[in-house]
C-alpha cells in the first residue's frame, strides 16, 4: 500500500513495510524438487535391492523421510513475515512465524528504535535484530533483513516515527 492511502478503518496509512524471507523456490517447485529426489533415491535403491542388497532400501527410505522432515520444517517458515504499519497515532506490528501470528499496537511517539550491533561471531558476521523499546517492553523486528540492511531500516523507521510526532 502506498503512503497516504486509506486503510479499511479510514485512518491514513503513513508507511507500510513488509519484511519477508528471501525464498528462492515457490512451494510447487519445492514439492517437485522433493519428489524428484525421492523418486531418484528410491529408484536407485530398488535397482540395487534387486541385485540382492535389500538393506539399501531401508537406508534409502530413512533418507527420504529425513529429507522430507527437513523440507517440512523449512516449509513451515518459508512464508514468515513482519508487517510494520505506521499511522499518525499507531504503530502496528504483525509477525508470523510458522503458524503463530503475533500483533502489537504501539504509540509511535513513545517508541525508541535500537539497531543491533554487527559483530564478528563464530560463523562470520552476526547481528542482533532491531529492538523497539516502549513502556518497558522490548519488541524485536527485522529478523528477515540482511545484516547490512538492518541499520539502514532502523534509521528509516526513526525518521518516519519522528514525522508522526
Amino acid at each position: 500500500m502506498e503512503p497516504g492511502k486509506y486503510h479499511e478503518d479510514a485512518e491514513v496509512l503513513a508507511k507500510d513495510w513488509l519484511l519477508r524471507r528471501n525464498c528462492s523456490a515457490t512451494p510447487r517447485q519445492f514439492v517437485g524438487f522433493y519428489l524428484a529426489i525421492a523418486v531418484f533415491s528410491l529408484g536407485l535403491a530398488v535397482t540395487v535391492a534387486l541385485t540382492g542388497a535389500w538393506m539399501v532400501l531401508i537406508f534409502s527410505g530413512l533418507e527420504v523421510v529425513a529429507v522430507g522432515v527437513a523440507f517440512v520444517i523449512y516449509a513451515r517458515h518459508a512464508v514468515d513475515y513482519e508487517r510494520i504499519q505506521l499511522r499518525p497515532h499507531r504503530l502496528l506490528i504483525e509477525t508470523r512465524s510458522a503458524e503463530r501470528v503475533t500483533q502489537h499496537e504501539l504509540n509511535p511517539r513513545w517508541v525508541r528504535v535500537e539497531a543491533g550491533p554487527v559483530v564478528s561471531g563464530k560463523w562470520g558476521r552476526e547481528s542482533e535484530p532491531i529492538t523497539l523499546h516502549v513502556s518497558g517492553k522490548k519488541i524485536e523486528i527485522g529478523q528477515h533483513l540482511a545484516l547490512e540492511r538492518r541499520a539502514q531500516f532502523a534509521a528509516e523507521l526513526r525518521v518516519w516515527l519522528r514525522r508522526c510526532s
